[in-house]
């Protein structure tokens, strides 16, 4: 009897060791993984639903950007980030940017069509930590020669950005 007793009290460890880090494997798998390309195979509205959680949980707003790798404008947003760190680390501070492809391959027209026509590409759209759009942001509005305004971006990003977290600059 004393070695079932010993047995069990291993059996319950082993399950509650290995258990536990079970658990915690899944907790990690769930952690928010941004979306930071296009591609036409994701579910772009899972994407967003997870973004909103993400949002939630962050206090965070979401920044959908649609646009496409055909999209030369958005390889030059992307581009323009990474030149500016100081807008990045804004952008970063205040939303979880999700990006939604629209191309030949997945149009993505279900999802689309839920938000204001799409004058151009890249287009963004802000939407509060429940989804609710908040704001259409045509691109071309944020374009300078062949790039983009550093002052126009920065405005747009601080002006969407959640109330609590807005820069004091």
């Amino acid at each position: 009897m004393g070695i079932s007793k010993r047995l069990a009290g291993v059996v319950v460890c082993t399950f509650l060791f290995f258990g536990g880090g079970a658990r915690r494997a899944v907790a990690q798998e769930k952690a928010y993984v941004p979306v930071d390309r296009y591609d036409p195979a994701r579910d772009a509205q899972k994407d967003i639903d997870a973004a909103v959680v993400e949002a939630k949980r962050t206090g965070k707003r979401v920044l959908v950007e649609v646009g496409g790798e055909w999209c030369s404008w958005c390889h030059t947003m992307d581009r323009f980030l990474e030149d500016h760190p100081d807008l990045q680390a804004l952008l970063d501070q205040n939303y979880i940017l999700v990006k939604v492809n629209y191309s030949e391959e997945n149009l993505n027209e279900r999802l689309v069509s839920q938000y204001p026509p799409i004058p151009g590409y890249p287009h963004l759209f802000v939407l509060d930590p429940n989804g609710k759009l908040l704001h259409s942001q045509d691109t071309s509005a944020l374009e300078e020669g062949k790039s983009y305004n550093l002052a126009r971006f920065l405005a747009f990003l601080r002006q969407w950005a959640p109330p609590a977290k807005k820069e004091t600059k």
